[in-house]
């Protein structure tokens, strides 16, 4: 990595005390401009959806498997689009029980969510992330609907920390494309430059503080050093990405929708951000968390609202008026991620489809919202140059861990990884 760029924008004394961040990072790509990759193979990227609700199981659920299943009354809204994509049955999180609470979870497979003094683990998109290496502006976008930005969210720090979700697509847009002027662009540097000189005065103070200290402790403080020096190669980075200008946009700004009711607008409307987002290579790795237990009373169509929030729709307890108000809703979830599927397949990158290298999971920490059932995941995995347009079938009774899904998913991103949460090895039969 050669340049004046990285002369002039790594000061020595902070090179030589990130050395050690410096060097895990992959020839810190992010000093080259966003779209001056090398010609090849097109990067691999991932977006994951998860509404905390869930569906209906039996329209979703084929009731055959193998590549001839017959499509369910949900997936028939994908038929145009079945050889892209995967359904999975009998997955789930081994352990992972407390109902709504488990949304928190969905990426993590951290047991214990209802239990006092619970604390969550690394999410699938953040270990990917920092296997990757800061190589886009945004490791990862972290973005939802409706969503309860305090309390849920999809990403989680490997200290267990929530990542709060972006849900306003204006706001989302102008951090991915309007560039900031002179004075704002200085500002925000200053902004990071402080932080990296309280980094340095906390490092000099503890490493003093550790001289008296037993080993025992001397260890946990080693392990905090570590974080510390993370931090300072993070803060770097953001700095070099913060000198670099933003991708032209292809579209003009969104217009902002705030109101809850209308659910599915916004869900459309996050999921085209999400792929413009994967388009501009802003990021390879999007969560979106479809907030459906926070939503009201919500628009069904242009002549029909629900009689009920979503939560207490979700509820139904076999009552045949909220169950053909869920369905009108989960056909409607189906037909936006057809939508979505078709667009991908749509857009070009190294002369091949955006879907081909693009991996779309759709799914829920909820099997059964209506008796809080955690088991039994709808799970559907689209794109990403996998063999699809099949079910695969596992055990009811006996859940395959979801997370030998995600193996198969960090594994196609290049992360070289053997396990991840619960896992106990991949899924078979996915193989291009």
């Amino acid at each position: 990595m050669t340049g004046p760029y990285v002369a002039t924008s790594l000061p020595r004394r902070r090179l030589l005390r990130s050395a050690g961040v410096l060097l895990g990072l992959p020839a810190l790509e992010c000093m080259t401009p966003v779209f001056a990759r090398a010609a090849g193979e097109p990067p691999k990227r991932m977006l994951i959806i998860a509404n905390n609700l869930g569906v209906l199981a039996k329209p979703f659920f084929p009731q055959t498997g193998g590549r001839d299943y017959q499509l369910s009354p949900y997936l028939s809204e994908l038929a145009n689009v079945r050889q892209e994509f995967t359904v999975f049955s009998g997955l789930s999180h081994p352990g992972v029980t407390g109902g709504h609470s488990t949304d928190n979870c969905f990426l993590t497979a951290a047991r214990g969510a209802f239990k006092s003094g619970f604390r969550n683990s690394i999410s699938l998109d953040q270990f990917a992330a920092e296997k990757l290496g800061h190589v886009t502006r945004f490791p990862t976008l972290n973005l939802g609907v409706n969503v309860d930005k305090a309390n849920r969210s999809l990403s989680w720090t490997r200290d267990g920390v929530l990542l709060p979700a972006e849900d306003s697509a204006p706001a989302l847009f102008q951090q991915m494309f309007v560039q900031g002027d002179p004075a704002s662009v200085q500002k925000q540097l200053r902004r990071l430059e402080e932080r990296g000189s309280i980094l340095d005065t906390l490092l000099e103070e503890t490493r003093d503080y550790s001289r008296g200290l037993g080993g025992s402790d001397r260890a946990r403080l080693d392990q905090y050093f570590t974080s510390i020096r993370e931090v300072e190669g993070r803060l770097q980075t953001a700095r070099a990405w913060e000198l670099r200008p933003k991708p032209a946009a292809t579209q003009p700004p969104p217009a902002d929708i705030q109101e809850k009711r209308l659910f599915f607008e916004k869900f459309d409307l996050m999921l085209s951000m999400a792929q413009l987002a994967l388009e501009s290579d802003s990021t390879r790795i999007v969560t979106l968390m479809v907030d459906a237990f926070l939503t009201p009373v919500f628009k069904l169509n242009d002549q029909q609202n629900t009689t009920e929030g979503y939560h207490n729709l979700s509820h139904h307890g076999q009552s045949e008026e909220k169950v053909k108000q869920l369905e009108a809703a989960d056909h409607q979830q189906m037909a936006l991620l057809r939508k979505l599927l078709q667009s991908l397949a749509t857009k070009r990158e190294g002369g091949q489809r955006l879907l081909d290298h693009t991996m779309v999971l759709y799914g829920s920490n909820m099997g059964d919202a209506n008796i809080h059932d955690n088991t039994n995941l709808p799970i559907l995995l689209a794109g990403g140059g996998f063999r699809h347009g099949q079910h695969l079938t596992h055990r009811r009774d006996h859940n395959t861990p979801l997370c030998n899904l995600f193996v198969n998913m960090l594994r196609r991103m290049g992360v070289e990884a053997d396990s991840f949460g619960s896992s106990t090895g991949t899924i078979s039969g996915l193989a291009s």
